[in-house]
């Protein structure tokens, strides 16, 4: 496909793209932004468009590619912009305890609900509490990922009907 083709297809398709991108952003100027950047990747990828293809699908994969990149990386870009002092006293909060031996005993207790359910299924929810991603449990503990996930549902039942018994 020529140049000129590939453009006139493109501006055919203006109308579709700004449609699709207020479904996807929900806000006129980040639609705009969208049908832009996705215009101008269609264009720098022209060559690897397919004759025979649908054009009006590729430019939509692209599009929603995008969309969701652009996601992505604003949400890792999020930062906090207040003084660490003002954020420091935000986190403060009145439900936790001031005591230090309140704060082991609770601890000591949980651990405690923790190894009475079992280590069948405390292992892989305390390998997940502590940040291991289903993947890498499954792999340590040489199980499927469907067990895996299965066990740390179960922890969290029993742990939440353990709690649910004491406080009741």
């Amino acid at each position: 496909m020529s140049t000129t083709d590939f453009s006139k297809q493109l501006n055919n398709l203006q109308l579709f793209l700004f449609n699709f991108a207020m479904r996807l952003t929900n806000n006129h100027e980040k639609a705009k932004d969208l049908v832009q950047d996705t215009s101008l990747r269609a264009f720098r990828y022209r060559e690897k468009f397919q004759m025979g293809t649908n054009f009006k699908g590729w430019i939509a994969t692209i599009m929603r590619n995008t969309f969701i990149n652009n996601y992505r990386k604003e949400k890792r870009q999020r930062t906090v912009s207040e003084p660490v002092e003002e954020l420091a006293y935000s986190l403060e909060s009145t439900t936790i305890p001031s005591y230090a031996a309140e704060i082991n005993l609770r601890m000591q207790e949980i651990h405690h609900k923790i190894d009475q359910i079992g280590e069948l299924y405390s292992v892989p929810f305390l390998m997940h509490y502590r940040g291991y991603e289903y993947q890498e449990i499954a792999n340590y503990l040489s199980l499927p990922m469907g067990t895996v996930k299965s066990r740390i549902f179960t922890a969290r039942k029993k742990l939440k009907d353990a709690i649910e018994r004491v406080t009741s």
